[in-house]
């Protein structure tokens, strides 16, 4: 066992993850006993184990599927468990050069349901048949006090998410919160109202950490107050599309209850399953505004 981590416990007397003394947590490895984060979690037949027992259990005769290495929700454990959240990262950032390097771009990006509305001829938007422009928006930001929030924001929430998730699994979380968020904001804002930034997708982030700290019995007070937080600046702020944050949680609530819970033998098809009828939601939401707008 490894000093270092028994005596941050005593310090602390709250278990801590043998490999990252820092991290506290409520999960211990199946086979050893030992506290494991959600970054170390490799899914097993019953609970968690760490990754160790893992490799010393590879040559017991299972199968390489079966001893390969998983998160909680059931992706792959990579060597980058932040892969995903930078690349994210660099599209935020490399859109937002562009669009300050170029102004008139920012136009073609952001989220509006129609310009100029009725009862002047349509040119842009949404209604219009711009459906990409729920997708560009996510990456789209104009000041410079806001991508960095948001970006700081993706970076501590996503990252440990990622690495709980998966690739693949943080990344079907990611879209269909933002795409929710995008969906709500065009039914419910003015159609010549712009949106844009990736709040949206990001509060979808939050709410999926939220059920996962729940599903592993973490402290969640720190989560509901940055949460709370949040929400308080989103609805006191005029400037904020309130619909696209509370959009994106909602719909990240929903997705990450089906990523952290699903039962093992169905798990991919309740998880994406979950992620398909989130997005039928949406599209029907875009089907009825853009109905209203023509």
């Amino acid at each position: 066992m490894d000093h270092a981590a028994d005596r941050t416990h005593d310090a602390r007397s709250v278990p801590v993850c043998y490999r990252h003394p820092d991290r506290e947590t409520g999960v211990h490895c199946t086979r050893c006993e030992r506290p494991i984060c959600p970054e170390c979690m490799v899914s097993a037949s019953v609970g968690f184990q760490c990754p160790e027992c893992v490799r010393a259990g590879s040559g017991t005769g299972h199968s390489p599927a079966a001893s390969r290495p998983r998160t909680v929700a059931g992706g792959t454990v990579t060597a980058d468990p932040r892969l995903v959240t930078k690349i994210l990262l660099g599209i935020n950032i490399a859109v937002f050069i562009a669009v300050r390097a170029e102004s008139s771009l920012l136009e073609h990006l952001v989220l509006i349901g129609q310009w100029p509305p009725k009862p002047y001829q349509p040119t842009m938007g949404v209604a219009e048949g711009e459906y990409y422009r729920f997708v560009t928006s996510m990456f789209t930001h104009q000041e410079i006090w806001h991508i960095a929030f948001n970006m700081l924001s993706l970076w501590w929430i996503g990252g440990p998410l990622e690495a709980a998730l998966g690739r693949a699994r943080y990344l079907a979380l990611y879209f269909v919160s933002g795409l929710a968020g995008g969906a709500l904001t065009y039914l419910l804002e003015g159609p010549s109202t712009a949106s844009l930034g990736a709040s949206g997708a990001i509060f979808g982030l939050f709410g999926a950490t939220a059920v996962l700290m729940r599903r592993l019995n973490y402290d969640m007070r720190p989560v509901i107050a940055l949460l709370v937080i949040n929400l308080i600046i989103t609805f006191g702020w005029g400037s904020i599309a309130w619909q696209a944050h509370i959009g994106g949680l909602v719909a990240g609530v929903v997705t990450g209850y089906a990523m952290v819970h699903a039962p093992r033998e169905r798990r991919s098809l309740i998880q994406y399953g979950t992620c398909a009828l989130v997005l039928a939601v949406v599209v029907v939401l875009v089907l009825v505004r853009t109905a209203q707008l023509t």
